[in-house]
């Protein structure tokens, strides 16, 4: 009767379903997922800024930088054809407004004299106007006075006038000015940030496309990207002791979790197991390394994650 009652129990439990899981098991203590190194920010992709000049796009006429150079934000790294045009623009606007300095300068001087003129003018009048009281002067003398006065006193006003229209032409010319030496400094291609030169995509003398000239990482600070499903990422919090590995690296490296992208999205294709399920959804963690220097040359590196819980 025993014999037969175990019997029972056996079958029931083989007639029990399976529960699916939704990513790989989990032990009690850890929580695993595949991966990428990335430098701080991402990889940055640097291209040409348009111009008016670059219709059909620019070409590009020197590039200051190779590959693994590492780099200073500001420092040049590259020029494109558009500059030498956009340089004689520059030339041009400085010159116009060296002539437009000049221009206010005259007027000015124009509008001294004028001015001048007027208050002798006036002086004069008012001087023939007390002679008249006083009987020396004649009434047509004194009338003569106060019309050369007038006509000196409109003459200072209306030079006056054109030194203003003359200083807002400086001004036009300066503005000009500003404008074309900020599109001439479109044609120098600058580091936004510090980094190393990543990749260079196009040589001198071939035009920049959508994928730009060249990519820039910030690698004083890598991370190791982890692809976590969704089902275990309530086991993951910032501050965790995180484990990457991979055989391109000598030995583990070290890092913490410090920030958990507020997105869920469908699993990475950097995955290379053929039996892995592409429908999978993930959250992508942040893991910062804790020696950034093994992993700088190794951006986008497929690793292994293990995160201690």
């Amino acid at each position: 009767m025993i014999r037969n009652f175990l019997l029972g129990l056996s079958l029931a439990a083989a007639s029990l379903p399976v529960q699916a899981q939704e990513g790989p098991a989990q032990s009690g203590r850890a929580v695993s997922a595949l991966g990428r190194l990335e430098p701080e920010h991402g990889i940055i992709r640097i291209s040409a800024p348009s111009t008016p000049q670059a219709t059909y796009g620019a070409i590009l006429s020197e590039l200051h930088v190779d590959e693994g150079d590492d780099v200073e934000a500001g420092q040049l790294l590259a020029v494109t054809d558009t500059a030498s045009v956009m340089e004689a623009f520059v030339r041009e606007a400085e010159s116009s407004l060296g002539f437009a300095q000049v221009e206010v300068d005259a007027r000015r001087s124009q509008a001294t004299e004028a001015c001048v003129r007027a208050d002798v003018a006036a002086r004069e009048a008012e001087r023939r106007i007390r002679l008249l009281e006083q009987g020396v002067a004649g009434e047509e003398e004194a009338d003569a006075a106060r019309g050369e006065a007038e006509a000196m006193q409109a003459g200072c006003a209306s030079a006056t006038v054109a030194v203003r229209l003359a200083e807002a032409g400086v001004n036009v010319a300066s503005a000009r000015l500003d404008r074309a030496r900020t599109e001439a400094g479109r044609s120098y291609v600058r580091a936004p940030v510090a980094g190393r030169v990543l990749d260079v995509v196009i040589r001198p003398g071939e035009m920049i496309a959508e994928a730009g000239i060249l990519e820039l990482g910030r690698v004083d600070r890598m991370y190791a990207i982890a692809e976590v499903y969704e089902t275990d990422i309530r086991y993951v919090t910032k501050g965790q002791r995180a484990a990457v590995t991979s055989p391109a690296l000598e030995q583990a490296l070290g890092g913490r979790v410090e920030a958990i992208r507020p997105k869920v999205a469908k699993q990475d294709e950097i995955g290379t197991d053929p039996a892995a399920r592409k429908d999978a959804r993930i959250v992508e963690v942040e893991i910062l390394l804790d020696d950034p220097q093994p992993a700088a040359g190794l951006t986008n590196l497929q690793v292994d994650v293990v995160i201690q819980r």
